[in-house]
């Protein structure tokens, strides 16, 4: 039972940092198009996505995203942590066979609601693809 349980409120301080960091392949992007139901061609067509400004096909902007959610959920503060809320700027484009880097730091810490604020960064090399801040409710361990 011990991996269903993440970091405390309590246990965690300003400045803690932790990364997942996936290659995104072909079936990532199939399979989100079907979850999703963002059929854009730009990610799916590689026709279409060759007269865009990209020149190729992308990966769409939430499935990097959606990484920045996994190290929330499985790493810190992990396991019982709830998101309240999100804010994304995406920066450039993540493309088939890229490894996106999400990182997510601590910032601030709301003692009264036992809220978190954390920066959170998603990176292919030394290239920021997506930046925001996210707040999580992160369960007490008092």
């Amino acid at each position: 039972m011990e991996e269903l349980y993440g970091y405390t409120y309590e246990e965690i301080d300003e400045g803690m940092t932790d990364v997942f960091s996936k290659t995104v392949t072909e079936a990532d992007i199939a399979a989100f198009a079907g979850v999703s139901g963002d059929t854009n061609p730009v990610h799916l067509n590689e026709e279409f996505a060759a007269g865009t400004m990209f020149k190729t096909r992308i990966a769409h902007g939430m499935l990097s995203a959606g990484f920045i959610s996994t190290v929330f959920g499985t790493k810190l503060p992990g396991p019982g942590c709830i998101y309240i809320s999100q804010n994304l700027k995406f920066k450039a484009p993540v493309k088939i066979g890229d490894t996106v880097v999400a990182r997510v730091t601590a910032v601030e810490k709301d003692d009264a609601k036992k809220f978190i604020k954390f920066e959170t960064i998603c990176t292919v090399g030394d290239t920021k693809v997506i930046t925001g801040e996210a707040t999580i409710m992160v369960p007490s361990g008092a």
